[in-house]
């Protein structure tokens, strides 16, 4: 699996690349502060930039919770709750989408034994890898575009993603909500952290026979 290592470092120092290279020409509406694009046209025009940035965050350095901040802000907590939950989900099919158009360029780069035991492990664990790591920037779209190249379904995927994306989406909008400012702090982020491990934990354990093991 060394190579699937590789591959996965590979996409991640891509993202570091993609975002230095933003923070060189000082482009701070990607990095930072979103609101130059999302505040000029009304609110039809801040929900679906919004949602949008949500998904191009799979390949442009996006602050995905300042947006998602920002939603809960502008249209309460259920409505902002639901455009980041929808962007999200929206990000992490493109990602799985890719991962499918580069299966190709994978069975290029790892042998046929590693491809085998990468697919058996992405069959098991894919979906909660891709719950797990929705609130973890990069890590959440390699994981993504990995199990697009794998034997996962669409429905196990964007049913992990709905699971994975609901507690950021909820907490950013409450924050957003009810302090109308963008609280992207380390409190938060691991609020949001422990929470998407709870969610997944519990419905790991609701869908377990009774008397099954954990």
């Amino acid at each position: 699996m060394k190579r699937y290592a590789l591959v996965s470092g590979a996409m991640v120092a891509v993202f570091l690349a993609l975002f230095g290279l933003a923070v060189a020409l000082d482009l701070t509406v990607l990095t930072e502060d979103p609101r130059p694009w999302m505040g000029g046209g009304g609110a039809l025009t801040a929900a679906a930039v919004g949602v949008g940035l949500l998904v191009v965050d799979v390949l442009l350095p996006v602050p995905s919770s300042v947006v998602m901040v920002l939603h809960g802000a502008w249209f309460g907590v259920v409505g902002g709750a639901l455009l980041s939950l929808a962007g999200s989900v929206l990000a992490a099919a493109f990602g799985f989408w890719l991962g499918r158009r580069g299966r190709g360029a994978l069975d290029r780069l790892v042998t046929p034994a590693e491809r085998a035991r990468g697919d058996a492990l992405l069959a098991r664990w894919g979906a909660a890898a891709v719950a797990l790591t929705r609130p973890l920037p990069m890590l959440a779209e390699a994981v993504a575009i990995l199990a697009g190249t794998s034997p996962m379904g669409w429905r196990a995927l964007l049913g992990a993603a709905a699971l994975g994306n609901l507690p950021p989406a909820l907490v950013y909008a409450i924050t957003g909500a009810y302090t109308r400012e963008l609280a992207d702090g380390f409190w938060v982020f691991g609020g949001v952290v422990l929470i998407t491990g709870g969610f997944w934990l519990a419905a790991r354990r609701a869908a377990q026979p009774d008397g099954a093991a954990p």
